[in-house]
C-alpha cells in the first residue's frame, strides 16, 4: 500500500478524512514510503463541517499494492447522499478487480455499494446507517456494531473515529503489530474500543493502557516476535524485577503474562500467513515456533 487516494465528495466529514490520513501519513515518517492523494469530480470539495478541501481531478495510476479509501458525508439518509460518477464507480471496480483494496469509513459505504464491491461480502458502516444499506444491498452482510470489517479486499468501518481503527488494522497486517503500535502511540490513541471481531488486532486489543514499563516491553515483543525473549530479559530492559514486570503486565494487559502476550502476537500473524496461501509448516517457522505442534495446539485452542 505505497498509494492511498482518498475519494472525497461534497459534505464530507473532516475527521473521515483526517484520521486515516494521519495514521498513513505518521506511518511515512517512520520510514513507509506512503503517499497519500485526494481526488474529487471538482478541484475543491467544501466538508461537511464547513473548511473546504482542495483536490486533484485526475486519478493517479494505481497497483495492486495500493488503497482507496471512501470517506463518510453529511447526509440525512444514505439514499439523500451523494453519488461517485459513473467514471469514478468504474475506477473502484477496476482497482478491487486488479488485486487492489478498497475502504470505506461511515457512510462511504454507499459508494462500495454504488459500485457492486458489498455484493456477497460482509461490511458495516455507521449505526445511524445500518438498517438502510442492508436494505439497500440485499446481497451484502451488514455487520451491525463493530468497528470495522474485511471481507476479501474490502474493508468497511464504523464511522468518525473508527477510521483510525480501520488505518491501524491495516497497517499491522501489513507491517506488523509494532509500527501500528508506534503509530498509535504517535498519535497518542492508547484506548481501543473493540468490535469484539476477530479481525481486532492482539496489539490494539491490549494497548488500551498508560504503563509506560510495559508499552516497551510489548514494544520489544513486537519488533523480535519470532526470537526468544526470556522474561528475565525482559525484566532487565525496563528496570524491573521479574515478579514486578509480572504484575504489572498482567493488570495492564487484561491478565496476559509476557510469554502469553508473545503466543497470541504470532498466533495472529501465523494465521494471516496461512490466510494468504503460506503452508501451516512455514508460517510457524516464520512466526517463531520450532515445528507447527504449537501453532496448531494454540489455533485449536482458539477456535
Amino acid at each position: 500500500m505505497s498509494h492511498v487516494v482518498f475519494v472525497l465528495l461534497p459534505g464530507v466529514h473532516l475527521l473521515d478524512v483526517a484520521g486515516p490520513a494521519q495514521a498513513f501519513g505518521t506511518a511515512a515518517d517512520f520510514g513507509h514510503a506512503y503517499r497519500l492523494s485526494y481526488v474529487a469530480e471538482r478541484e475543491q470539495v467544501r466538508s461537511a463541517q464547513g473548511l473546504p478541501l482542495t483536490t486533484h481531478v485526475q486519478w493517479p495510476s494505481l497497483g495492486p499494492g495500493d488503497l482507496v479509501v471512501v470517506p463518510g458525508w453529511q447526509a440525512p439518509t444514505l439514499r439523500g447522499g451523494p453519488r461517485l460518477s459513473p467514471a469514478d464507480v468504474e475506477r473502484l471496480r477496476a482497482h478491487h478487480a486488479a488485486g487492489g483494496t478498497v475502504a470505506s469509513v461511515c457512510a462511504g459505504a454507499e459508494a462500495l455499494g454504488q459500485a457492486g464491491l458489498l455484493d456477497g461480502r460482509r461490511c458495516t458502516t455507521h449505526h445511524h446507517h445500518q438498517d438502510e444499506l442492508a436494505a439497500r444491498y440485499p446481497r451484502a452482510t451488514v455487520v451491525r456494531d463493530v468497528l470495522f470489517t474485511v471481507d476479501d479486499r474490502v474493508v468497511t468501518s464504523a464511522g468518525v473515529a473508527s477510521g483510525i481503527d480501520l488505518a491501524l488494522h491495516l497497517l499491522a497486517v501489513r507491517h506488523g503489530p509494532a509500527l501500528a503500535a508506534q503509530v498509535a502511540r504517535d498519535m497518542v490513541i492508547y484506548t481501543r474500543r473493540n468490535g469484539h471481531e476477530p479481525q481486532a488486532s492482539v496489539m490494539l486489543r491490549h494497548r488500551a493502557h498508560l504503563d509506560d514499563a510495559v508499552h516497551r516491553v510489548q514494544d520489544l515483543i513486537d519488533e523480535r516476535l519470532a526470537e526468544p525473549l526470556p522474561l528475565a530479559y525482559l525484566a532487565a530492559c525496563v528496570g524491573v524485577s521479574q515478579r514486578t514486570l509480572t504484575r504489572l503486565f498482567s493488570r495492564a494487559t487484561g491478565g496476559l503474562t509476557p510469554l502469553r502476550y508473545q503466543q497470541i502476537l504470532r498466533l495472529e500473524r501465523a494465521q494471516h500467513l496461512i490466510d494468504h496461501g503460506t503452508m501451516v509448516e512455514a508460517a510457524a517457522r516464520e512466526v517463531g515456533f520450532e515445528d507447527a505442534r504449537m501453532l496448531r495446539r494454540l489455533r485449536a485452542r482458539a477456535s
